[in-house]
């Protein structure tokens, strides 16, 4: 189902009006070099929430067209089969998904491997600190995002807001994954590994789809 492994979407610069750094890869990273089936069924199209360009390449050799990014239909079977999703709420997270990796440049694996092990996709989990919702945003930490926020418990929300403050931190360690997913789970030790290794899993559970 996809022309490039999770490990290369993770690796992209933003579109033309959006300048991004090209990401550093750390050696633990190096496990997920895997090859993905290609293209596509036509049924599995994003629908009109998330129709923008999904791929967003960091050179013409590593292009990769939008069909290689994981479709609607098949994010949302694997959020129903493996986590007990509930059907509506599998649709929200999936749109919400692929509309955020396209407006930040961010590989959707990566940010459903951040959720899966934030929240186990529970949009209404709350940890001690008080972070909230499938990507668990800390309310305290980043208030001017969370401005005018009346439900954190919204997937299109929540998964707005966390990516973006993914991006910054991608940008700001200069597109050092390792770095800024320690830094987004606020030095969580094994973090990083933790997300990595539920990438390569969703990585073969989407090829599947």
């Amino acid at each position: 189902m996809f022309g490039k492994s999770a490990l290369d979407s993770v690796q992209t610069q933003s579109k033309a009006n959006r300048r991004r750094p090209t990401f550093v890869l750390t050696t633990m990273l190096a496990s997920l070099a895997f090859s993905f089936a290609t293209a596509s069924q036509a049924a599995d199209t994003v629908p009109p929430i998330a129709t923008a360009t999904l791929a967003a390449p960091i050179s013409a050799s590593d292009a990769a067209p939008a069909s290689a990014w994981p479709t609607l239909s098949g994010i949302t079977a694997m959020l129903r089969a493996q986590f007990r999703v509930a059907p509506l709420e599998s649709l929200k997270i999936a749109q919400a998904v692929l509309t955020e990796a396209d407006r930040h440049a961010i590989s959707p694996v990566l940010l459903l491997a951040v959720m899966s092990v934030e929240s186990s996709f529970d949009r209404y989990a709350v940890s001690i600190a008080g972070a909230r919702g499938l990507m668990q945003v800390l309310p305290a930490a980043h208030p001017q995002l969370i401005a005018g926020t009346t439900d954190l418990s919204d997937p299109a929300i929540n998964v707005r807001i966390g990516s973006t403050i993914l991006r910054d931190y991608l940008d700001e360690s200069g597109g050092d994954l390792d770095a800024a997913l320690l830094r987004y789970s606020g030095g969580g030790r094994g973090y990083a590994r933790r997300v990595v290794l539920r990438m390569q899993r969703f990585d073969a559970s989407l090829r599947r789809e």
